[in-house]
């Protein structure tokens, strides 16, 4: 009896191929398993070109509740992105998918799980890395790095073997964007993107929503409100937080929300150009941002963007399932015990724009902000202060002084 891999598939050209590939190469009985995370259209037929393929079973595994609860959440509370731009769209989505991937091959007693990612991008550590974490009895088949039995140099020579093996795909051969979607963002590499220098072909490339020129001339508010940092629902409207998503995307897209082109550096040590849609995290991040301002004091707030972005690199480098992002995100839920509020902001032109923040947890006392004299704030009381917090640097000009003075 043949040994068990289970391929990560998606159904595209890659993970297609991969199918009779590791049949023909390992003799291995190919259970396909297509992870969902929100990435909508991109799972019709799969069924029909699995087993076209030679796949001897296909799993279609709907996590995306569990990918918006325990991946999602934790990373918006923690603040956390990548070069201060990336929302981790592809980075956190990852272990989502390895968890489910183990869990199915330890059902199907499988031996080995395989991946098409390549060996030049960063989906091959965080793949290995969560299989390790684990898993660690498992083989890994990663083909892209077997050079010796995996002759295929491009999508030409992937879409020849294919139609050798008389499987049908229901799209073309032609140039296209290389594309990771699910219900955070979809990402776009490739074609104009590769040189730096081009400006991006918004008007072929965006899938989610519109550039801020094509956005609506009239902005529109919107109201969230979090308990514990954690978002519950949208314009008055209570959902869970996959929908909450879902109708951000919508609104963000419409107002040219979340598009980010950025230069990245990957894990590997090579810097990489892509063009992100985040149009429903964006504005996520955006008002827990908000409301963070409000709740958390000044001490907590430096730690926490601190330790945020600390997180963000751990996420990005496949460390999910580590000893550190356990205690980081012990750190960062202890912070969120009082996020509690309603936020309200207005969509325009790729803008989002304040429009009152209130939490009963609020810090902000107008008594000791205002202008005016409080009770609580006695204006003299500064003098003491400033003197004290001040002495390092009066106590180090003042010997420099004395320096140059005696080199006279």
């Amino acid at each position: 009896m043949s040994e068990k891999v289970v391929l990560a598939y998606s159904g595209g050209l890659d993970t297609t191929a991969l199918v009779p590939w590791l049949k023909e190469t390992f003799d291995y009985e190919v259970i396909c398993c297509c992870i969902d995370c929100g990435q909508g259209p991109e799972l019709d037929g799969l069924d029909e070109r699995a087993k076209a393929a030679g796949a001897s079973k296909l799993y279609i595994e709907d996590i995306v509740d569990d990918f918006c609860d325990n991946f999602i959440v934790p990373c918006v509370q923690a603040g956390a992105v990548y070069e201060h731009k990336y929302l981790l769209g592809t980075s956190m989505a990852r272990p989502a998918i390895v968890k489910r991937l183990v869990e199915v091959a330890r059902k199907e007693g499988a031996s080995a799980i395989c991946h098409g990612a390549t060996g030049k991008g960063n989906d091959q550590i965080r793949f290995e890395l969560g299989i390790k974490a684990l898993a660690p009895d498992l083989k890994v088949i990663a083909p892209w790095r077997m050079r010796d039995l995996w002759t295929m140099e491009s999508r030409e020579d992937e879409w020849n073997y294919i139609k050798a093996h008389g499987i049908e795909m229901p799209f073309s051969a032609d140039n296209s964007y290389s594309r990771d979607r699910n219900l955070w963002h979809i990402s776009h590499e490739g074609l104009e993107l590769e040189d730096p220098a081009n400006e991006p072909n918004y008007d072929h490339m965006l899938v989610l929503g519109v550039t801020p020129e094509k956005a609506p001339d009239e902005g529109e508010y919107v109201t969230m409100k979090f308990v514990e940092g954690v978002p519950v629902s949208v314009n008055g409207k209570e959902m869970k937080v996959a929908d909450i998503i879902k109708e951000l995307n919508v609104l963000g897209g419409k107002h040219g929300i979340g598009i980010c082109d950025i230069v990245e550096n990957r894990v590997v040590g090579m810097k990489s150009r892509g063009v992100y849609e985040t149009p429903g995290g964006t504005i996520l991040m955006e008002a827990h941002d908000q409301l963070e301002e409000l709740c958390l004091d000044r001490e907590t707030m430096e730690a926490k963007k601190k330790l945020g972005s600390q997180f963000a690199q751990v996420v990005y480098e496949g460390k999910w399932f580590t000893p550190l992002s356990d205690a980081l995100q012990a750190f960062v839920k202890s912070t969120q015990k009082y996020v509690t509020g309603e936020v309200k902001f207005k969509l325009y032109k790729g803008n989002i724009i304040k429009a009152g923040t209130t939490s009963p947890y609020s810090l902000y006392n107008e008594s000791l902000a205002s202008f005016t004299t409080g009770d609580m704030y006695d204006h003299s009381d500064a003098t003491g202060f400033i003197t004290l917090f001040g002495l390092p640097l009066k106590v180090r000009a003042m010997k420099l002084m004395e320096v140059e003075k005696n080199q006279k």
